[in-house]
């Protein structure tokens, strides 16, 4: 059997489709599993031991437009997939499904297109992501049991790489908290100047923070330890990929960040998480779900939450959902969930 996996949503949304992934390699063990995927989450999945093949899609870039889609429904009919399992609810990646002419297309009943799909689950909104996505196994009359951990696999050279960056930061050997600032969005990131005060007060605790980014964070991140006064910390910020980034995570004794892709990781290599939540909620279902972790929000406020995905600013100009979290709460949850 040949099955292909559509997820080209965001880096976080990949990574909560890995359980599902999981559980079909497990159940269908015969199974040949391809994934369809963006530029960006394509290096966390190659060479996944769940996972044949990646196949790369830049829907947003060099592949915009119906020329590239037919293109791809062209190589993927090829194929000859027997199972499309489609957790991705666009238009779009309903239609690669339907035109590659995949014969069993199981996806959710609401959606840019259901009538598309096959065979259709209910979208369960109040349940987690990671449930949501595991729930499509249902499709294939697979009853899906609780939602393993996604797994993650960096590779030697990863961790030969951070091994080199502690090294060379002299880090090695101390009690590590990595802080992930950023985000797209700016009504998920929690302020720079409560992340310098964080830093400082993981550093007066004994500890080292290590700032974690792609190589858009790298300013704010210097930023924030420049502004801490941080004489044992460190940024690697747009200094490695993702399955890098995921084995520096796997080094350290918690996480801090916003509601955004590296909670995600964290859950799956097990470091806890302590995630700050403010114009989102945990309530949209991608909350960390490790047993440790911490999610940090303010609550009882009418306005919150007040957008699915974040803003560029604050609706009514007042931020009080992360400005009313302060950095001394942030660090207590950081000595709670410390490993």
């Amino acid at each position: 059997m040949k099955v292909l996996v559509i997820q080209t949503a965001f880096l976080g949304d990949v990574i909560l489709t890995l359980p599902l992934i999981q559980v079909l390699n497990e159940k269908l063990p015969d199974a040949d599993i391809d994934v369809v995927l963006t530029p960006t989450a394509a290096p966390l999945m190659e060479g996944h031991p769940s996972i044949r093949s990646v196949i790369r899609y830049d829907k947003k870039g060099s592949e915009r437009g119906w020329r590239a889609l037919v293109r791809h429904v062209s190589r993927i009919r090829a194929t000859r997939y027997d199972v499309a399992v489609v957790p991705h609810r666009s238009l779009r990646s309903a239609l690669l499904a339907y035109l590659a002419s995949i014969p069993v297309r199981v996806g959710f009943d609401q959606g840019a297109a259901p009538w598309l799909m096959t065979k259709r689950v209910p979208y369960q909104r109040s349940a987690h992501e990671a449930d949501r996505n595991l729930a499509l196994v249902r499709g294939l009359e697979i009853e899906p049991p609780p939602k393993p951990r996604p797994l993650l696999r960096p590779s030697s050279a990863d961790e030969a790489r951070v091994e080199s960056f502690l090294r060379s930061s002299e880090l090695v050997g101390r009690r590590l908290v990595a802080v992930a600032p950023g985000s797209v969005w700016f009504t998920k990131r929690w302020p720079e100047e409560r992340y310098s005060a964080l830093v400082k007060m993981i550093e007066d605790a004994g500890m080292s923070a290590v700032m974690i980014g792609g190589e858009g964070d790298e300013d704010v991140c210097m930023n924030i330890l420049i502004r801490s006064g941080a004489s044992h910390s460190a940024s690697a910020a747009g200094k490695f990929g993702l399955l890098a980034s995921a084995a520096l995570i796997a080094r350290c004794r918690a996480l801090v960040t916003n509601d955004s892709a590296p909670q995600h990781i964290g859950v799956a290599v097990g470091t806890p998480v302590v995630a700050i939540f403010g114009a989102t909620a945990p309530v949209y279902g991608f909350a960390p779900y490790g047993e440790k972790d911490r999610v940090l929000e303010t609550t009882g406020l009418p306005c919150r939450p007040c957008a699915v995905h974040g803003g560029p600013t604050c609706p009514i100009g007042t931020f009080e959902c992360m400005l009313k979290i302060s950095p001394d709460r942030v660090m207590e949850a950081v000595v709670g969930v410390a490993r």
